[in-house]
């Protein structure tokens, strides 16, 4: 019967990470795996107090059917944030909410893709990204990333040669590397797009968790006709409420609506309302700074723990926010079988090829520190020192 299968399910392959943290579930491991915020950073008291004064004052409404687009005041305090942090002006009304980014992937694959359209991807690139849009059959064009961000020869010739329709970035604490685009590399891509007939997918997952720096220009302000702004609640309040949204313009709103109504008619609607009553009653730059203090000391015990248990020839990034860093390992060694050996020592973490489009292993890896305190950092670095310095004798 898998006959019956559409061509575009056959050929999808399942996210690795997922099933890493099949293996990595076990009391005995710890995982570096995982793209997982600190729980115990979650607001638990404040989303329930939120809870049960919706239920109180909006009763059988908070229950009802809502609009595809999403709760107004949601989407108004969104445009009002995006002014406050960025000075962007964003028209509420082109603000779609979505059940978590992903599922604004999907949208902007089935509204905008045919099988064989060209979307330019960093490489390494955000695995969910790259799931997402494969179920549309596009040619994946990957650039390879520097510290500053997308090479730009590389795009300038991926532009000229592959006629894409989308470029997919995500500029700030970037998923898998942890680095960001310098305001250099940024006006660079912008002046590349600018008069093509290309859109710059500006994923931001991760950009309120910076922990160093300045906050850098957002392409949007650099291409507004031509930047789709992504953002998530999942990093900043709590994953499992999935909820997400796109900024896009009118013309492309319209049809992502109607792709939406397709798909599931709205967002899970009380969970916008409960979102939208903790956000209007609560701190959530007092929140966000608790995270980030937080976070900046995990990432430094990992940091530390990494030049002290890991080889010199390993070599990491440095990203100034997120949740992510990204570790080279000598050339001759695979990440594939070093994440072998280091399930046996009893350690998880993301081998670095499902990050690329065309490769089967590589020497590079990902590592998570947000979902594990200081002292676990260092005793699950010291156990992936270990099983490498095995490998490699």
């Amino acid at each position: 019967m898998e006959q019956l299968l559409s061509q575009r399910i056959s050929n999808a392959r399942p996210s690795f990470i997922r099933e890493v943290l099949k293996v990595a579930d076990n009391p005995g491991i710890i995982s570096f795996a995982g793209g997982l915020p600190n729980p115990t950073l979650f607001p638990v008291a404040a989303l329930k107090q939120a809870s049960a004064a919706i239920l109180d004052e909006e009763g059988e409404a908070a229950l009802q059917y809502t609009a595809t687009e999403g709760h107004g005041g949601l989407r108004r305090w969104i445009a009002e944030r995006y002014r406050a942090t960025q000075n962007l002006d964003i028209d509420p009304g082109q603000i779609l909410i979505t059940n978590g980014s992903q599922q604004a992937l999907d949208l902007i694959g089935k509204v905008l893709l045919d099988a064989g359209d060209g979307v330019v991807i960093e490489q390494p690139g955000y695995l969910g990204a790259i799931q997402a849009l494969t179920l549309y059959q596009p040619q994946f064009l990957p650039v390879a990333l520097d510290d500053d961000g997308i090479d730009c020869e590389g795009l300038r010739h991926a532009l000229d040669n592959g006629r894409p329709k989308l470029l997919y970035t995500v500029p700030n604490f970037q998923n898998p590397s942890g680095i960001s685009y310098s305001e250099r590399r940024r006006r660079e891509v912008a002046a590349l797009l600018a008069g093509r007939k290309v859109l710059l997918i500006e994923d931001n997952p991760y950009g309120e968790l910076r922990f160093g720096g300045a906050v850098p220009t957002s392409f949007h302000a650099l291409l507004p006709q031509q930047t789709l702004l992504l953002g998530s609640f999942s990093k900043i309040v709590a994953p499992s409420l999935r909820l997400g949204w796109i900024v896009a313009p009118h013309w492309l709103l319209q049809k992502l609506i109607i792709a939406k109504q397709a798909a599931d008619l709205h967002t899970n609607g009380f969970s916008q309302r409960l979102l939208h009553r903790y956000l209007r009653d609560n701190d959530i730059d007092r929140h966000i700074a608790a995270i980030t203090e937080v976070y900046g000391r995990q990432k430094a015990a990992m940091e530390q723990a990494i030049a002290h248990y890991l080889p010199a020839g390993v070599r990491i990034t440095a990203p100034q926010g997120g949740m992510f860093l990204w570790a080279e390992l000598p050339p001759q060694v695979s990440a594939l079988r070093l994440f072998e050996a280091a399930l046996e020592n009893g350690v998880a973490f993301v081998p670095g090829h499902p990050f690329y489009v065309d490769r089967d292993d590589s020497n590079t890896l990902r590592l998570n520190y947000t979902n594990a305190d200081t002292a676990t950092i260092d005793d699950g670095i010291r156990r992936l020192g270990a099983a490498l310095k095995t490998l490699m004798s």
